[in-house]
C-alpha cells in the first residue's frame, strides 16, 4: 500500500510539472493552449536526441530540455500566439489543437512512430528499502525535484514583484501598461517558462509514462484534468490535484484493472457538478 502511495506521488509530481505551464497560462493569462503537450514532447525528444546520438548523460540533457521548449514557446508566443489572446476560448481551442496535430505529424516524419527509450543513470536505477517499503530511486528524485519547482513557483507567483506585476497584467492591461508595466514582455516571459516546465516534465517523464509523437494527444486529457480539479487561479490547487490524481490513478490501475483507468474521469465529473471552478479556486 505504501509502495503504490509512493508511486501515486511520484506520478502526481510529474503531472503537476507537466500541466504547470496550462495552468499558469489558462489561469493567469486566459489562453486556452491545448498545444502544451506539444512542448511536454519536445523536451523529450531533446533529451532523446541528445542522449542516442550525442551521447550525453541524462541529468546533463535536463537543462536543454527546458531551455529549448522555452525558447521555442517565446518565439511562438510572439509570432502566433499573441494574435490569439484576444480571441474567444472557441478560436484558442481550434487554433492550439491544430498545433497538436501539426507537432505530431512533424515528428512522426522526422522521428518516426516507435516509442523512444532512455538509459537512466545507475544512480537513478532501482530501489532501496525504508521501513520495509521499497521506495524507487528515480521517483524520489523526480519527487525531489518537482517539490523544488512547485515551491519556486508558488514563491515566484506569489511573493516577488515578478508575480505581483503578472497578475496585475492578467487583472487590467490597460492600467497595468499605465502604471510602466512591460505586459507583453511579462506574458512573453510568462509563456516562456510555462513551455519549458512542459520540456523539463517531458524529459523526466520519458522513462515513467512513455515518449512517442502521440504523447501530446494521449496526456492532454491529463494536463486538463489536474487544471479543473484543482483550479487556474493559483498554483496551490494543480499541485494538490496533481498529486491526489496520481494516487487515485496509480491506486485503482493496481487495485481495480479493469475499471481503474476510468476513475479520474469520474472525479472529474464529479468535481465539475459540485465545484466547477475546482476544488481550490473561488467561484467567480
Amino acid at each position: 500500500m505504501l509502495t503504490i502511495l509512493f508511486d501515486g506521488v511520484a506520478y502526481g509530481m510529474l503531472l503537476f510539472i507537466l500541466a504547470s505551464g496550462l495552468a499558469v497560462t489558462l489561469g493567469l493569462m486566459n489562453f486556452v493552449n491545448l498545444a502544451h503537450g506539444a512542448f511536454a514532447m519536445a523536451g523529450g525528444y531533446v533529451t532523446v536526441l541528445l542522449m542516442q546520438r550525442l551521447g550525453w548523460p541524462f541529468l546533463a540533457t535536463l537543462p536543454l530540455a527546458f531551455l529549448l521548449p522555452a525558447v521555442l514557446g517565446a518565439a511562438l508566443e510572439r509570432t502566433i500566439y499573441r494574435p490569439m489572446y484576444a480571441k474567444t476560448h472557441l478560436d484558442q481551442v481550434l487554433f492550439s489543437i491544430g498545433l497538436v496535430f501539426m507537432a505530431v505529424a512533424a515528428v512522426d516524419y522526422a522521428m518516426g512512430s516507435q516509442q523512444q527509450l532512455i538509459r537512466l543513470p545507475e544512480a537513478l536505477l532501482g530501489r532501496f528499502d525504508v521501513a520495509g517499503v521499497g521506495i524507487g530511486k528515480y521517483r524520489s528524485f523526480v519527487i525531489i525535484l518537482c517539490g523544488l519547482i512547485a515551491l519556486s513557483l508558488q514563491y515566484v507567483l506569489a511573493g516577488t514583484r515578478f508575480g505581483a506585476r503578472l497578475r496585475a497584467a492578467v487583472d487590467d492591461q490597460r492600467v497595468a501598461r499605465g502604471m510602466g508595466i512591460n505586459v507583453s514582455g511579462i506574458f512573453s516571459l510568462t509563456f516562456a517558462v510555462g513551455s519549458g516546465l512542459a520540456g523539463l516534465g517531458g524529459a523526466l517523464g520519458a522513462d515513467m509514462l512513455g515518449l512517442d509523437p502521440s504523447f501530446p494527444l494521449k496526456f492532454m486529457i491529463y494536463f486538463l484534468i489536474v487544471v479543473t480539479v484543482g483550479g487556474a487561479s493559483s498554483i496551490t490547487g494543480p499541485f494538490i490535484a496533481a498529486l491526489m490524481i496520481g494516487v487515485v490513478d496509480v491506486a485503482g490501475k493496481y487495485y481495480l484493472p479493469e475499471i481503474g483507468a476510468f476513475i479520474i474521469y469520474v472525479l472529474m465529473i464529479v468535481v465539475l457538478l459540485v465545484r466547477p471552478q475546482g476544488l481550490f479556486a473561488r467561484a467567480r
